[in-house]
């Protein structure tokens, strides 16, 4: 996890977003690299904007206000105590202005890409956002909550549905599941996929050397989402490790589902892939 990349707007949540990911690059000494975010066009086609987007002096405002967020935030640090790592380095890409696509995009050359936690309110952090990041980069993203915590990866809780999404996930965060202090796998029965139980998982995760716990829950409702998040907050987690989309996204936008109840609720950061 040595190359962070970090859309950054003036949202709700940026605040938590760059918390977020000074809190993964601490860990592992990573070059954090933020990238000016401007809105998503077809977005803006729809609200009649497109105009003023396109706006040489309007796109040059955001990109100095998303610099000025990225810069003072990294200030901030240097000024403290607070960045425990002295490797941790700050870097802004002044390459212009990016759209969503683009994240998913030029993601894919980072170990990691931090995004805020979508909402509907119009100034929350966009779900097309994390949505490129994670199907267009085909790296994993790690979701900032609304509310930034103190610590990151030292106790995990892993959702595990026996889903090759799932699969996929624990193995791009082998790297904070080696740094942590606790794992717990946590298994919701009325979640499950054809696959390997929880208990084989955590079996070969202990052949690693890994501090594993399990916890089964006999739960066939429909919210395994809220279900997973409960059992993370009664474990004290700092982490969540969730593998993206079991289901496709348009089942979920009309059914629900585990992915879209923990992208709407969660209180703690998220690692996910797909």
């Amino acid at each position: 996890m040595k190359n962070i990349l970090v859309p950054v707007e003036d949202h709700h949540s940026i605040a938590s977003v760059l918390r977020t990911a000074q809190l993964a690059g601490e860990r592992f000494g990573s070059r954090i690299e933020g990238i000016p975010l401007g809105p998503d066009f077809q977005i803006a086609m729809d609200y009649g904007i497109a105009v003023t987007i396109n706006n040489h002096d309007f796109r040059r405002d955001m990109e100095d206000q998303a610099r000025r967020i990225f810069e003072t935030f990294a200030a901030g640090l240097k000024l403290s105590s607070s960045s425990a790592d002295p490797a941790l380095d700050f870097a802004w890409n002044a390459n212009g202005l990016v759209t969503d696509i683009q994240i998913g995009s030029y993601g894919r050359i980072f170990d990691l890409v931090v995004v805020g936690r979508p909402g509907p309110d119009v100034h929350d952090a966009r779900h097309s956002t994390l949505e490129a990041a994670l199907f267009d980069s085909g790296r994993p993203i790690l979701i900032a909550p609304p509310v930034a915590t103190d610590f990151l990866g030292n106790i995990i809780a892993v959702s595990w549905n026996a889903s090759s999404e799932t699969a996929r996930t624990l193995s791009m965060a082998m790297p904070f599941l080696k740094t942590a202090q606790k794992i717990v796998i946590i298994s919701v029965s009325g979640a499950m996929v054809t696959g390997p139980s929880a208990e084989l998982l955590a079996t070969t995760l202990e052949r690693q050397g890994l501090p594993v716990d399990l916890k089964i829950v006999d739960d066939t409702s429909s919210n395994a989402g809220r279900t997973i998040l409960s059992q993370a907050t009664k474990i004290g987690a700092d982490l969540l490790i969730k593998g993206g989309y079991t289901q496709s996204r348009l089942r979920q936008m009309i059914f629900g589902g585990a992915t879209s109840q923990i992208l709407a609720e969660a209180t703690i950061p998220v690692f996910m892939a797909h």
